[in-house]
């Protein structure tokens, strides 16, 4: 197969043409148009592939050793591009006949007769396996990263960044969809008399002893619990209506309680405790700003009129 027929109007079967197709890496190859068969293909293929020349005989051939994930894709747009006569590439997984697979571009060029017409494609196969390797490595590397950018050195979770930027999606999926959304920002009560009586270290095991609770009083995927900052969280709590977000305000009281953190300094209570402002809104506007003022407004409230406490605004409308 691999000198049947001329490769763009130049004899596959001349020695030194044969020799430099055959001495690359690239792998040559020449589809007959009319008849959808190969005129040519580099032995090159059989290294690559573990595929014999000779059993590449029909487009068919080629479209079954495409990796199925890949296969109707690349066919419908090769196809496409040949029949328009532009040339084209494309990069697919190709099928070994080991059972395995090796990342190919396939680069293609459309023949044309005098008239006009299609009358061939060729083009040359190209291994892009390394490349696809260090292309999914860099894009495991930046998730990798972007996912530190977006959370708290101390806790772990997220921080004002990743909330600033999901509560900006809520509040539009909210004002879209007409459904409550709720938030709340929790404070832990004298924490600074804390940090001044226990120390730095032991105040900062605090912070993420109080994250870690707060963030298992949440279940679903779309609820958030973020560091808002210093001793400050937020929670962002879609689709919640008012009752059910001062259900879980109250868990998150109960679960700091329940853990029995002593602070000595504290004016309410022997062990830590917080104080919470909660807010349920159904936005009818872009005053997303000033919802959050109003939650902070809130938490203010709740430490003015004595801390271990929550306040709540019940309006749905902003």
């Amino acid at each position: 197969m691999s000198s049947k027929d001329d490769v763009d109007g130049v004899d596959a079967g001349d020695p030194v043409y044969k020799t430099l197709l055959e001495s690359t890496k690239a792998i040559p190859w020449k589809i007959d148009w009319n008849s959808m068969t190969f005129a040519y293909i580099g032995p090159q293929i059989e290294t690559l592939l573990g595929w014999s020349p000779e059993s590449w005989a029909s487009v068919n051939d080629w479209v079954e050793r495409i990796h199925p994930d890949d296969r109707e894709y690349v066919v419908n747009y090769c196809v496409s591009q040949s029949k328009s006569g532009v040339d084209h590439e494309a990069d697919y997984r190709a099928l070994t006949k080991d059972g395995g697979y090796v990342w190919i571009r396939d680069v293609v060029h459309v023949v044309r007769n005098s008239d006009g017409e299609v009358e061939s494609l060729v083009g040359f196969m190209f291994d892009i396996s390394e490349r696809k390797k260090t292309e999914e490595k860099l894009l495991t590397l930046q998730k990798e990263l972007e996912e530190l950018s977006f959370n708290d050195g101390l806790t772990g979770i997220s921080n004002r960044r990743k909330f600033d930027m999901i509560m900006q999606t809520e509040w539009n999926n909210a004002r879209r969809t007409r459904q409550p959304l709720s938030v709340m920002l929790i404070d832990i009560d004298f924490f600074k008399q804390y940090n001044d009586f226990y120390g730095h270290l032991q105040g900062d095991d605090c912070i993420r002893l109080v994250a870690q609770l707060l963030n298992s009083a949440v279940a679903r995927p779309r609820d958030l619990v973020a560091r808002f900052g210093g001793e400050e969280f937020v929670m962002v709590l879609p689709e919640t209506d008012h009752a059910s977000a001062l259900r879980i305000a109250n868990k998150c009281q109960r679960l700091i309680q329940d853990q029995k953190i002593p602070h000595e300094k504290s004016s309410v209570s022997d062990l830590v405790t917080v104080s919470v402002g909660v807010s349920t809104i159904i936005p009818e506007d872009n005053k997303l700003d000033k919802f959050i003022k109003s939650v902070d407004r809130l938490l203010y409230k709740a430490k003015k009129n004595g801390r271990n406490r929550i306040e709540v605004n019940t309006e749905a409308s902003s």
